[in-house]
């Protein structure tokens, strides 16, 4: 496309830097190469074009730039909740600002009056509770209003979120929470799941007593179970307070989210206020086309980074659309009659529901009024070519798909579409502004049309600051610069084609993903191996070229005297399930004679994954280097 849709922000944006600053571009290409090679002159102009509210002006745009370390706009001071809760120019009091929807209660519309009341009266109490700037204040809590106004409200007295959803189990839940010591803990007594009703008030008992550094628990109303001894959330908010925003660092943190590595506790990814501001006014407005009065329905839990990216959708004036409970009941259109009932301008789903709405021969656009939608968001997965038919076919070329591929650890977009990118059957558009992408070989030369590691090469405002606790820095450079130095290496395969088209094919390494969720082989063994019929376990994903949600294996070492049976399969997966998650339960729970290892003591995942896709083990892994030189053979077998 020679120009960018009117009506579009990135139109907007365009026509401001032709003004503004006498810069032109003939196309999305030229824009995207300018956004990674004037790193200065692009966030500058993302800062001014939407307006981020600082209180104390930068004085520089990016001070240092090597990764990792780089410092953006040094000296500037703003606070993310206020450009949230207040929203861009223009914002009325009587905007509606969230729509919320689930099977425990009834649905709720917030206005914009609403939300500043709230967050006001909700920061008022947890300053009476003790929290000051630095302070933790953590949820164990589902994607409901009280959630988003808790959150903001922490930031906006400088304060460190972090968030679980009800549905993981407690020892999920420590693994993250225990890491950042938080002082406040926000819990629901339980939920309602389809028609399922959950208590979870053992599971919040089971925190409280894993967590030592939290001071006050506040009970959320909602759903089955009681949380004894906790604060009343209307105690908490029951002082009317007039809306604070304290001014902090550029570089202050805002967030704690978990992405789970390979070995050890999940790692916890800060980020900061300055960081997410920027980045989600750019992903959101330039790429999402998220404009004042849109309404953003993506079904999240509060675990994920999609929660985060959705509560921005406040950044730019639109109104969050939040969907609590089982996505699928009482059938696949409950959510397209969520949108419609919402009059939602964007849907998020996974490519999995969309496969999962073909194959059942759903009609959305036909059997529901979608006519506000303008954009079907995907993520999580690889969208295979039918997805992208039927999305055409249903939908018409009114509704923009737009596909993309991001992560946790820059909390957005790193491929995606986009309004003035082509949609291109069976891949991703292109590179996301100001995100430096490339394909490289093992040797660190960039590669195109060809398989290799996606690595990002210039810094971005929304890297992390941090891991918690990692004060030496080690294992962020161990999760990311040490294979490519002073180049970040993602962690998935992807290709790009000459005309700058992207495929991601999976992940590098052993990180489970499923359904843009990832997972952690650590948490499986930490539950796996402390029962007694088993003495090893190890866990692999394989994904779904279709884009479902591929399949789990856990593959076990049964102790002397036991046997993989369908006693002890059970099992494994009651205890993943009430520990972790209903995501970590194995679809297949196969015996090994052993785990293969390396003389180190390293699980071998990655090798024992490429073997079962199909790679000959002696071009995974040298035997040499294994304390069993036949332990990589049973998986040439599972493969048969």
């Amino acid at each position: 496309m020679a120009a960018p849709p009117e009506g579009t922000v990135i139109a907007r944006f365009v026509a401001w830097l032709a003004s503004e600053r006498g810069l032109a571009f003939d196309d999305y290409d030229a824009l995207q190469r300018w956004s990674v090679t004037d790193l200065d002159g692009f966030w500058s102009a993302v800062a001014a074009f939407f307006a981020v509210p600082f209180h104390d002006a930068p004085r520089a745009v990016l001070a240092r730039r090597e990764m990792p370390g780089a410092v953006w706009f040094p000296g500037a001071t703003l606070n993310y909740s206020e450009r949230a809760v207040e929203g861009p120019a223009g914002s009325g009091d009587d905007d509606t600002v969230l729509l919320a929807f689930s099977q425990t209660r009834d649905p709720q519309e917030w206005t914009r009056r609403d939300l500043r009341d709230a967050v006001a009266r909700a920061r008022a109490g947890l300053e009476r509770l003790g929290v000051r700037a630095g302070d933790r204040v953590a949820a164990y809590a589902p994607n409901i209003p009280e959630t988003v106004v808790a959150h903001l409200a922490a930031a906006s007295l400088g304060a460190v979120w972090a968030s679980c959803a009800p549905e993981f189990g407690a020892r999920s839940v420590i693994d993250r929470f225990a890491q950042i010591e938080p002082t406040v803990l926000l819990a629901v007594g339980g939920y309602v799941y389809g028609d399922k009703p959950i208590d979870r008030t053992d599971e919040v008992a089971a925190l409280r007593a894993a967590l030592p550094s939290v001071r006050h628990v506040v009970e959320v109303p909602y759903g089955p179970g009681a949380v004894p001894d906790a604060l009343a959330w209307s105690e908490l908010v029951g002082v009317p307070a007039e809306p604070r925003y304290d001014p902090v660092p550029f570089d202050h943190p805002l967030s704690v989210l978990f992405s789970s590595g390979t070995t050890g506790k999940p790692k916890a990814i800060v980020h900061g206020h300055g960081g997410i501001t920027v980045e989600h006014l750019k992903n959101h407005g330039l790429a999402w086309d998220v404009q004042p009065g849109d309404r953003l329905l993506w079904f999240t839990t509060t675990a994920w980074m999609m929660w985060n990216a959705l509560v921005s959708g406040l950044l730019h004036g639109a109104a969050l659309i939040l969907v609590d409970g089982n996505p699928l009941h009482p059938d696949l259109a409950w959510q397209w009659r969520l949108a419609a009932q919402a009059r939602a301008t964007h849907f998020g789903t996974s490519p999995g529901f969309l496969m999962a709405c073909r194959a059942e021969g759903l009609h959305p656009a036909r059997d529901v009024d979608l006519g506000a939608l303008r954009q079907i968001c995907v993520a999580g997965s690889p969208l295979p070519p039918e997805g992208y038919r039927w999305v055409a076919t249903e939908f018409g070329p009114g509704v923009l798909l737009l596909v993309g591929s991001g992560g946790t650890d820059v909390c957005s977009g790193i491929v995606q579409g986009g309004p003035w990118q082509e949609v291109v059957e069976g891949e991703i558009s292109g590179r996301e502004l100001g995100v430096d992408t490339a394909a490289f070989d093992e040797d660190g030369n960039e590669v195109v049309g060809e398989r290799g590691e996606l690595v990002i090469r210039s810094p971005m405002p929304s890297m992390p600051l941090y891991f918690w606790g990692d004060e030496d820095g080690s294992r962020l450079h161990a999760a990311y610069f040490d294979t490519y130095p002073g180049v970040w290496r993602h962690g998935d395969w992807v290709r790009f084609s000459p005309s700058g088209s992207v495929v991601v094919s999976g992940r590098s390494d052993a990180t489970l993903n499923r359904g843009g969720v990832r997972l952690g082989t650590a948490e499986f063994y930490a539950v796996v191996e402390e029962m007694a019929e088993i003495t090893d376990s190890l866990v692999v994903h394989l994904e779904d070229p279709a884009g479902g949600p591929g399949e789990l294996l856990l593959f076990v070492v049964p102790a002397p005297g036991h046997a993989v049976d369908d006693a002890l399969v059970a099992r494994v997966r009651t205890e993943l399930r009430s520990a972790l998650s209903p995501r970590h339960v194995p679809d297949r729970v196969l015996p090994l004679p052993a785990v293969p290892r390396t003389r180190t003591g390293k699980k071998l995942e990655v090798p024992a994954k490429r073997i079962l896709l199909g790679a000959d083990p002696d071009t995974v892994a040298s035997r040499d280097s294994l304390v069993d030189p036949g332990a990589l053979q049973p998986f040439v077998e599972a493969r048969a």
